[in-house]
């Protein structure tokens, strides 16, 4: 009996010293985890960012994605319009507050942010031609410019005058539902468009000007001229692979660009890489103008600018890809820099099969590389693929009178996000690899090589 109970404590000891160790190395392994993921500015972890440095066709894991992914919705939920990018801003600035060891940011005149590591300007100074990876601040939105109390006691309501700052077609503005913010752009409200007018004038009313009323008049208290409002929608979310959210335009690319950025900038021998994000480009690319005009671009820059463009699906598919844009609706870009991006991710494509890409001139709308080219700085784009350009559902649709204007979130692949972060990292390290040759050159190397004497027979025969 005495053996029994001597047997039956061993056993007991025995499950107790292995339920004692499991826990531990749960415990040991979640203190791992949280170790490893540096506080960020957002409520986000910063594994978001961390996700960004595994390039060269390591899989991403399923911890990693949903990271990175809640970090784009969390950016593209902010509110922002054409001159009223503060929120944005805010993030931005806390964002490299906590890489402050070796990053800092700098303003320009105008407003436009650079993000560079501390030795940049040393870097290029060697004689080493920046790169500057671009993106837009704003979205398409509204501006209060006014508010009014109208009618009296029960019927008494409030009125606000807000001008659209942005590229909308006339027919969704018909009594859509908006969200009106304060001032810090924190807390919101709801209202109603009652009217528009839609007549503009560069002089004197160069915007697009709606009146909404308010769902409840107490809300005034929280709105004052210079409130962002913007459509109102549900929440954002990621759905079957797709990011549906306020404004991919552009803020899905200022994500990327800084998931993307926080790897690069980590990297000593990227020091010449750059961000650069401008301002008001959605009432004609005002803030890239003004980094041109102000010599905010460095002399001999290279401008990599990421965009958000209207896809068409037997063209330019959503899923299929970030877009390596050769043009838009105005001009080409500079030839040399757009063949060069678009080598490197073919390259890139062929030894990771799992990368995606396109090439396409995408003439559906015009963006900053094109600014930037006017002024004969060296200049391409990358845009991700858009589903409801500018919040404009069926666009096409709406357009032949067969379908009810309704605006609605816009949507991109998460897919065509993570290789967007891919395909910067390769461009970041490999635009000035001279071990990457430019395959046009090449092939015509190699052209002229198997067929030259065939004309240099002709010149003899003559």
């Amino acid at each position: 009996m005495a053996a029994k109970k001597r047997a039956k404590k061993a056993r007991v000891a025995t499950a107790a010293r292995s339920a004692n160790t499991k826990r531990a190395a749960k415990v040991s392994r979640s203190r791992a985890r949280a170790k490893s993921k540096p506080a960020t500015s957002t409520k986000t972890t910063s594994r978001a960012v961390q996700a960004g440095s595994k390039i060269q066709g390591a899989a991403l894991s399923a911890a990693d994605r949903r990271a990175r992914e809640a970090f784009l919705l969390e950016v593209t939920s902010l509110p922002t319009a054409a001159g009223r990018e503060e929120r944005v801003i805010a993030h931005i600035e806390a964002w490299v507050a906590e890489r402050r060891d070796r990053l800092v940011l700098s303003r320009d005149r105008v407003g436009n942010l650079t993000i560079a590591r501390h030795n940049f300007l040393e870097s290029c100074a060697k004689g080493i031609k920046p790169l500057l990876i671009t993106a837009h601040l704003d979205h398409p939105a509204f501006v209060v410019t006014g508010l009014r109390v109208v009618g009296k006691g029960k019927a008494a309501g409030v009125e606000l005058d807000l001008e659209f700052r942005g590229g909308v077609n006339d027919p969704y503005f018909v009594g859509a539902a908006l969200e009106v913010f304060d001032r810090a752009g924190c807390n919101s409200c709801e209202a109603r468009i009652i009217s528009l007018d839609a007549k503009t004038d560069p002089a004197t009313k160069p915007f697009k000007t709606v009146v909404a009323r308010l769902a409840r008049p107490a809300d005034a208290a929280i709105v004052v001229t210079g409130s962002i409002a913007r459509w109102k929608f549900p929440k954002a979310e990621v759905k079957d692979g797709l990011a549906h959210t306020h404004a991919c335009d552009d803020l899905a690319a200022l994500a990327a660009a800084l998931v993307a950025f926080d790897s690069i900038s980590r990297d000593a021998s990227c020091a010449h890489v750059a961000l650069l994000f401008t301002r008001s480009e959605e009432i004609g690319f005002i803030g890239a103008i003004g980094a041109a005009r102000e010599g905010t671009v460095p002399k001999g820059a290279r401008l990599l600018c990421l965009e958000n463009s209207r896809s068409f699906p037997s063209d330019s598919p959503i899923g299929a890809g970030p877009i390596v844009r050769v043009g838009d609706r105005l001009s080409v870009f500079t030839p040399e820099l757009t063949n060069r991006v678009g080598d490197l991710a073919a390259a890139h494509a062929k030894e990771h099969s799992a990368f995606r890409y396109q090439r396409k001139l995408m003439p559906g709308g015009a963006c900053e590389a094109t600014a930037f080219a006017s002024f004969g700085l060296a200049s391409t784009c990358v845009c991700l693929p858009l589903g409801n350009y500018h919040n404009m559902q069926d666009i096409d649709g709406v357009a032949a009178g067969k379908s009810k204007a309704r605006v609605g979130r816009e949507f991109i692949s998460t897919n065509d996000f993570h290789w967007l972060v891919e395909l910067l990292e390769v461009v970041a390290r490999k635009l000035d690899d001279p071990s990457v040759a430019t395959s046009h050159r090449a092939l015509m190397d190699t052209l002229w090589s198997r067929h030259a004497r065939i004309v240099e027979a002709n010149v003899r025969g003559a």
